[in-house]
């Protein structure tokens, strides 16, 4: 019976189903190879993810930071802009002050000598007529007014303060860090 079966139908039956069994081992072995590497790069593309994912919040985390740093270094900056600003205004009312005082005591020793000239003690000096040109005059004429004098001893001092201002604020260094002396 098996010769009946032998004939070139049955070996072309048997050959196809052969060759089709060991297409069917091939495809099983491409299969396994493949889900094998299908898991490997579905681990790799997860390990990737996450490495994406950490390194995405370290940046975060960084700029935080960084903002954070900003915040406390401007807030640094402007309190010691803040501090040279008072400290000068404070320094100009003072010399204001004194120079006003100054210029007050000045005045009631004028009025007070213009008002009794013996109180000095001197004889008084005969004057001297003025030179034939007119051009000499007395060293008191060249000098302003008290009260011109008085504005332009206070936009001095004003200008002197502002100067003074001016180059302390420049000695900040806004990318100094908190650590680092602070200029008076």
């Amino acid at each position: 019976m098996i010769l009946r079966f032998l004939n070139w139908q049955g070996i072309a039956g048997i050959a196809a189903s052969l060759a089709l069994a060991g297409l069917l081992v091939a495809q099983a072995i491409e299969a396994r190879h493949w889900h094998k590497s299908s898991s490997r790069f579905e681990q790799l593309y997860a390990s990737e993810q996450l490495a994406f994912a950490r390194t995405t919040a370290a940046y975060r985390e960084a700029a935080d930071k960084a903002r954070a740093d900003d915040r406390a270094n401007a807030a640094r900056v402007a309190g010691q802009q803040q501090s040279i600003t008072e400290g000068t205004e404070h320094d100009f009312q003072i010399r204001l002050a004194d120079a006003r005082a100054r210029a007050d005591r000045l005045r009631q020793e004028l009025a007070a000598g213009a008002a009794d000239p013996g109180s000095r003690g001197t004889a008084a000096v005969s004057g001297l007529p003025a030179a034939a040109g007119g051009s000499a005059q007395a060293a008191g004429d060249q000098r302003l007014p008290a009260g011109l004098a008085l504005t332009a001893t206070e936009q001095a001092i004003q200008l002197d303060e502002l100067i003074k201002w001016v180059r302390r604020q420049a000695e900040i260094n806004p990318n100094a860090s908190a650590d680092e002396p602070v200029h008076p």
